[in-house]
């Protein structure tokens, strides 16, 4: 595939200082001018971010890039959710990112909304074609589902409700993402998904990441950061080379793009961009 037929996207969080704020402002500058068809900001658990994620959002469009919130259905009501909805589409952001979310610590429902696929439905009820709506997807399984095929089968859910696309959680073996796509094909989903990229910049973060979210990282690829100990520029360095490997093999194997989290910093995310020609 033609590199302009791929997309290529770059997630943030919102800050939670005015100096975050200030930094995430050079940041994006600086990987602005890398040409990502979008940038995304996330939603904390329980709309716990919703005010800054607004704020985020609403500063990326202004500076005229295309900008695709989280909206999360965990704790929301659908009043919550439709006066959203309203807002984006008055400043025109065209894209967003529907997930469910988690409960916050001490939250016992889930709200009006259980399932990311009832929020895509929503959001297709109220707003019809107006948005593109990308939905999550996880290659090694969810880390709450009870097995494969259920993983799978809420999977197609989501996108018969009305997704456009997905992006996946992040992940270290392409061989996953392979056989996830070509498990959903065989269930009739024919929409893009996009594969989630994770730079490494500290084995240790990268660990709790990883155990929260149920993302596999591979046991060779372990040893070789226990081996480098504390030398965070070895680190930093074996994890740019292995991610770069796994992102060429992605698009030599036809995934449509790649996403990547980038946890508010621009450096690994530029020199894996740059050493890929993207």
């Amino acid at each position: 595939m033609a590199r302009q037929d791929l997309t290529f996207s770059i997630e943030f969080f919102p800050p939670q200082t005015s100096e975050g704020m200030e930094k995430l402002r050079a940041v994006r500058a600086k990987l602005a001018a890398l040409g990502p068809a979008f940038f995304s900001c996330t939603y904390g658990a329980g709309g716990s971010t919703r005010d800054r994620t607004l704020e985020t959002v609403l500063e990326i469009q202004a500076e005229g890039h295309a900008a695709a919130p989280h909206i999360s259905c965990i704790g929301s009501t659908r009043e919550s959710i439709r006066a959203l909805l309203e807002h984006y589409r008055s400043v025109d952001i065209r894209r967003v990112v529907a997930l469910r979310g988690d409960l916050p610590s001490g939250m016992a429902e889930a709200g009006e909304f259980r399932y990311a696929n009832e929020l895509v439905e929503f959001i297709r009820r109220e707003t019809g074609d107006w948005f593109h709506i990308e939905v999550g997807a996880y290659p090694e399984v969810h880390p709450q589902a009870r097995s494969v095929r259920d993983d799978l089968a809420n999977f197609k859910r989501k996108i018969d409700a009305g997704a456009n696309a997905a992006i996946t959680q992040f992940f270290y073996s392409a061989d996953a993402y392979f056989r996830f796509v070509a498990e959903a094909r065989a269930l009739g989903v024919a929409v893009p998904i996009v594969p989630g990229i994770m730079p490494i910049a500290s084995f240790a973060k990268l660990s709790r990441f990883a155990d929260t979210c149920g993302a596999e990282i591979p046991r060779w690829m372990r040893k070789r950061f226990e081996g480098y100990g504390d030398d965070a520029a070895a680190i930093r360095a074996f994890g740019v080379d292995v991610v770069t490997e796994m992102c060429q093999r992605l698009l030599d194997g036809g995934a449509p793009g790649l996403h990547f989290y980038t946890l508010n910093q621009a450096n690994l995310t530029s020199e894996i961009w740059k050493r890929l020609a993207l």
